[in-house]
């Protein structure tokens, strides 16, 4: 052991442990950090706390304790004789190591110094602030489970749990970033998720090397995936507890990150991103209707703006009964440079909703409806053919389940429409082959981009397509490797 991991160690000097502490934590520059000297039973003590994260209530109980310790007490073996009989809290941890009591009161609990004894006590009193358990705005049902997850990992896993009581289901705790120390959460059910995948993952996490996580779970997917130029999203997100534990009974592993309300499931394929939890929560022959009417959308969403513009500058392509395909005014901009200019402002509406204040959205439709829409036709600047099947592939885009599957598909909108606007049909055919064979060698650990597509499987790419009866349905894709095959 070094003389610098000497240092670092509790001792029976309570002026060394208290100073060491008050200096790392900072207590005369935070005014948040608050030291608390304490006397009782003729022993000195210290309590460390972060102000907002303490319990005020429990903390005020503890003292009230330790008012009746008689001083003979804590003559024989003091450090059991507190943890066991005088501090009435269940979560309660010592440790010797001030660098990691350091830590421990930045993440929330309450270290407690006491006089003669070489350990810190540890009393986990935290209580984060944290917003209702609401619906989550991108992923509402009809009918269903109105909560959804918050920023704060606990109350997290706790939905979890609610819903998944099986007692294999383990929720591992790990912490990253050299200097935000953010807790993360594996969770996953031991008999059913493969091990070889809980391994990889948790390996991959502790490697991660950082001073933080400032944008949370977006950040732990490019550390874990990589593939930082390919636009389709290797994970899906979820703020919906249901859909998550569905996802955890197939297989599947959860990442939840502190600070963030999305929920990581991993692996995932090119079909989870497309499927909804409304379409369970109504009858199969609904849901199946409900699923096609959304695969018909995200197609349309990609290819239909490029096959218009094809069939629109080569009419000779067109088949018989299809001639009236194509625009009757052409307007004064070409029809590519139509296309990418609406685009951009669809993009541009995009943001300025996000960033404008509910009282003003109405305005802000107003705006893009008439001066955008409308004023723009008048003056010869878009046809009406382009603004409307803009207008399809723009809802097919707002129907997509998955919000990072639908920028992906926008970005390769326009990747197509470029190349069918500069070589025509080779640049659309070559275009199009580029995405599938992109999507066919795309893996996430050992799973296939596109299974149960390529490789084909019979029965579960009848599940992706169809909403099947919950009786019918393959309860364990093969594709993640899970150890109970029951279906």
């Amino acid at each position: 052991m070094s003389y610098e991991e000497i240092q670092h160690l509790a001792s029976e000097n309570f002026e060394d442990n208290i100073k060491y502490l008050s200096k790392e934590l900072g207590v005369d520059k935070s005014f948040d950090i608050i030291r608390v000297d304490l006397r009782y039973a003729s022993k000195k003590m210290a309590l460390f706390i972060v102000d907002g994260f303490a319990k005020d209530e429990a903390l005020t109980q503890i003292q009230r304790e330790f008012m009746v310790i008689k001083e003979e007490e804590l003559k024989e073996d003091a450090l059991q004789t507190i943890i066991k009989s005088k501090i009435p809290y269940v979560e309660i941890d010592t440790e010797k190591d001030l660098d990691k009591v350091v830590d421990q009161v930045l993440a929330g609990p309450a270290a407690l110094v006491v006089e003669g004894l070489d350990e810190v006590i540890l009393i986990d009193t935290r209580t984060y602030p944290v917003r209702g358990l609401e619906e989550p705005n991108t992923e509402q049902v009809i009918r269903g489970a109105k909560d959804g997850f918050v920023e704060t990992i606990i109350f997290n896993t706790a939905l979890t749990r609610r819903r998944v009581r099986d007692r294999t289901l383990r929720n591992e705790y790990l912490t990253v970033g050299r200097r935000s120390k953010t807790d993360l959460c594996v969770s996953y059910i031991e008999d059913i998720a493969d091990p070889l995948l809980v391994k990889h993952i948790k390996k991959a996490l502790e490697k991660i090397d950082t001073d933080g996580l400032p944008m949370g779970d977006k950040t732990i997917e490019e550390y874990l995936f990589g593939q930082h130029y390919n636009p389709y999203p290797l994970v899906r997100y979820t703020e919906r507890p249901d859909v998550a534990a569905s996802h955890l009974f197939e297989g599947h592993v959860l990442i939840m990150v502190d600070g963030s309300p999305s929920v990581i499931i991993t692996p995932t394929t090119f079909w989870h991103h497309l499927q909804h939890a409304e379409e369970y929560r109504q009858k199969p022959i609904i849901g199946i209707a409900l699923r096609l009417v959304r695969f018909s959308a995200v197609w349309a969403s990609i290819f239909l703006l490029p096959l218009w513009l094809l069939f629109a500058t080569n009419q000779a392509l067109l088949p018989v009964g299809l001639e009236y395909i194509g625009p009757n005014e052409t307007g004064s901009v070409p029809l590519l440079a139509q296309f990418l200019i609406a685009e951009v402002g669809i993009e541009m509406l995009r943001m300025a909703a996000i960033h404008t204040p509910s009282a003003l959205a109405t305005a802000l439709g107003l705006v893009a409806a008439i001066l955008i829409g409308q004023v723009a036709i008048d003056v010869g600047l878009f046809s009406s053919e382009v603004v409307l099947y803009l207008a399809v592939a723009a809802v097919g885009s707002f129907a997509t389940p998955s919000y990072e599957m639908s920028l992906a598909n926008r970005l390769i909108r326009v990747v197509l429409l470029l190349a069918t606007g500069f070589f025509n049909v080779f640049g659309y055919v070559i275009s199009i082959t580029l995405l599938f064979l992109l999507l066919t060698t795309m893996r996430v650990y050992q799973t296939p981009y596109l299974w149960p597509f390529m490789p084909f499987s019979a029965l579960s790419f009848r599940d992706v397509i169809f909403r099947s009866p919950i009786p019918l349905k393959r309860q364990r894709p093969e594709a993640i490797h899970p150890l109970d095959e029951d279906r």
